[in-house]
């Protein structure tokens, strides 16, 4: 079964939101975190790291 990546990280985000209940600015701080190393120069560091 192929399961778009998307999907399955929005599902996964979308459950612990849901059991965990954890603050909005802890989601929101998370969110803005990843969106601002992915466009850093710590990117192909970061990458190397979550393929291998």
């Amino acid at each position: 079964m192929d399961v778009p990546l998307w999907l399955a990280v929005a599902v996964v985000a979308y459950l612990g939101v849901k059991l965990a209940r954890p603050p909005w600015w802890l989601v929101a701080l998370l969110l803005l975190g990843g969106y601002l190393v992915a466009h850093s120069i710590l990117a192909p560091v970061v990458g190397s790291l979550v393929h291998n």
